[in-house]
């Protein structure tokens, strides 16, 4: 993949632009308003156990994980982060977004540890977070080593620009790697998406989306035992 582009967003947030996909690692409308709406509060604050086992499909420029840090310190929830990336961004472009400043109460030092943190191995990153970041295809996990998703972000490129992540056989194995009662949060409410989250055992609403996006699509794992 082609070095992104860095992208000032409306929010005055950065984004990332990839011109070979012709597609933006964010919402040009406000890439932090964005997560926070989508991920944070349709996702995280669904989420009332003390402790959570989180799967993020694309950790990107990492800013779904520096506010799920930072919303971990606030609350005192115990979160194990486990994100998948197969073109991890390189330390120059990362280190150029302006995520730590727009971010109210931010902490530049836990966006860099979770951007330093060693790829594929599980680094504790404060006494409520650790992070394990798997530098691999989705398609190609072996989730047995692997403990039960109590949340996941799913955050990849559009369906159209990555269909083979966005199928009923990926969200069928998330179902099957999942706790009972899971939330799936996405910014992509397309009906193609809704309908194979519901065959692979999801309740599925469609809720407001953030600025510039009507809905979003949460989904609650209802079927202990998912089939397509």
């Amino acid at each position: 993949m082609n070095i992104p582009k860095i992208v000032k967003t409306a929010d005055g947030s950065d984004t990332l632009f990839v011109s070979e996909l012709n597609e933006h690692y964010h919402s040009t409308f406000g890439a932090v308003q964005e997560s926070m709406h989508i991920f944070i509060k349709a996702g995280l604050h669904k989420c009332e156990q003390k402790s959570i086992n989180l799967f993020e499909v694309g950790f990107g420029t990492g800013l779904n994980a520096y506010l799920t840090v930072l919303e971990s310190i606030r609350t005192n929830q115990v979160i194990r982060y486990i994100t998948v990336e197969k073109y991890p961004l390189q330390s120059a472009i990362w280190t150029s977004l302006n995520y730590t400043e727009i971010v109210p109460e931010g902490d530049p030092s836990l966006f860099q540890m979770i951007h330093e943190a060693k790829w594929n191995e599980e680094v504790k990153i404060t006494d409520h977070f650790s992070i394990l970041k798997l530098s691999t295809d989705l398609t190609d996990i072996d989730y047995s080593k692997l403990p039960l998703f109590d949340l996941i972000y799913f955050d990849a490129f559009s369906p159209e620009k990555q269909p083979e992540l966005w199928g009923a056989s990926i969200f069928l194995q998330l179902a099957s790697h999942s706790a009972f009662n899971a939330k799936l949060v996405t910014y992509c409410a397309k009906g193609i998406v809704r309908r194979s989250l519901i065959a692979a055992g999801f309740t599925t609403e469609r809720i407001p989306g953030p600025p510039g996006k009507r809905e979003i699509l949460r989904g609650t794992l209802e079927k202990q035992n998912p089939t397509i």
